[in-house]
């Protein structure tokens, strides 16, 4: 009676819980852990060759490369049931050992590179062994998966713990980690640190009025009445007026910045006026960068 229920529940779910992620490839090089359920004897770990190529009992040679987990189980199934070894077989693969077992880190970290793994691994482990995210990272980070057919994991690493604990983001051997840099506003003018912040925040976004505090707020003399927006398009730069004293007063509300945004706080004289939107963003190629 209970093999009666476990047989049952083997043919519902074929695949036990411990099957690997179906984003993972088998490769030439690997070695494979075959499982027959209730048939012990036909268990075996064969290696695929570099032809994609792998060697069963009473199979022979079975190209298995390219495929996952679960369809070389479902190969392997048929060609069972095809030589009539078995009726029903429940066959299990799994990979044991990788041929290619590094992931490749670039970007902003403290050491990219290529590290070696051998199982799939937290994001969070991986960017470790690179020596964590560099003080310029974007936090919205991509992994490129070995098998092409999956599209880009986007991961975002948040500055709060407990957001960035309960995401359990795999990364498999053969993926890729790329970490950009961080986009930058720009604050110029009559403004105390005027030059480009970094937008690394908790949630990689600044607002006008957390660019303005970072930058140390504007001097006496700027004139807030007659601040300018300066926004990239494709079809040129945007200029929006500002009002900063009323936005800081909270009679306007504040305004969430893009990359590459650049603020212009005038003076309080008359020749600042004249500038256009164009020649200010210019002036961005020389202006200081602040890390903070």
């Amino acid at each position: 009676m209970h093999k009666t229920l476990l047989s049952l529940i083997v043919l519902l779910f074929p695949l036990p819980l411990f099957a690997q992620m179906e984003s993972i490839l088998i490769g030439p090089g690997d070695m494979l852990h075959v499982q027959f359920y209730d048939t012990p004897e036909l268990d075996q770990h064969p290696r695929v060759d570099d032809a994609g190529n792998t060697p069963l009992l009473f199979l022979g040679q079975v190209s298995l490369a390219g495929k996952t987990p679960n369809e070389a189980a479902k190969t392997i199934g048929a060609l069972t049931i095809a030589k009539e070894l078995m009726r029903h077989p429940q066959v299990v693969v799994t990979i044991d050992q990788y041929a290619t077992q590094a992931v490749v880190v670039l970007g902003e970290v403290s050491k990219p590179g290529n590290y070696t793994i051998a199982t799939p691994r937290s994001i969070l482990d991986v960017l470790s062994m690179a020596g964590g995210l560099s003080i310029l990272a974007d936090r919205h980070i991509v992994i490129r998966h070995r098998n092409p057919a999956f599209p880009p994991t986007n991961y975002f690493a948040s500055n709060d713990p407990g957001r960035t604990l309960s995401e359990d983001i795999k990364v498999s051997p053969g993926d890729t980690v790329f970490v950009a840099k961080v986009g930058f506003v720009y604050i110029l003018g009559d403004v105390a640190r005027p030059g480009g912040y970094p937008m690394s925040t908790s949630e990689s976004r600044l607002t006008l009025l957390q660019t303005l505090a970072i930058s140390g707020s504007a001097n006496k003399t700027a004139t807030l009445s007659s601040a300018r927006l300066i926004r990239k398009r494709p079809e040129g730069y945007v200029e929006i007026s500002l009002h900063l004293d009323a936005i800081q007063k909270g009679k306007q509300p504040d305004i969430l910045l893009e990359a590459n945004d650049v603020i212009y706080v005038p003076f309080n004289y008359g020749k600042n006026f004249i500038l256009n939107g164009t020649a200010i963003a210019a002036s961005v190629a020389s202006a200081a960068v602040y890390a903070w």
